[in-house]
């Protein structure tokens, strides 16, 4: 089986969309960052456009609020407790034309 290897290109973190969250990872993030559930949803976490339950809010050009540096040198605030949907890219969540914007590779 091959293993995504993931070059913190950021461009997964770039792209417009919906970063999903499960309930259990409200509770995990809102400790990493020191807030508590409560101030991690208000502040970070905006109703998915489905109604379906909770995402990440973006920044202004719809890139993740957590995404830090600029591209090719990036990281994830959150990386230890990041979403299970951005854990799992590209191969259970990826978007149209990924493999063009992606600097990572299998192996």
């Amino acid at each position: 089986m091959k293993h995504f290897v993931c070059n913190r290109c950021g461009q997964c973190c770039r792209w417009p969309g919906c970063v999903k969250l499960e309930l259990a990872e409200i509770t995990a993030i809102a400790t990493f960052l020191g807030l508590s559930e409560e101030d991690f949803l208000a502040r970070d976490t905006q109703l998915r456009p489905d109604r379906s339950g909770l995402a990440l809010v973006d920044n202004a050009d719809k890139s993740c609020i957590f995404l830090t540096g600029e591209p090719g040198l990036t990281g994830c605030l959150i990386e230890p407790v990041k979403p299970v949907q951005c854990r799992k890219f590209p191969d259970e969540w990826n978007f149209p034309g990924w493999q063009n914007e992606c600097k990572g590779h299998y192996e």
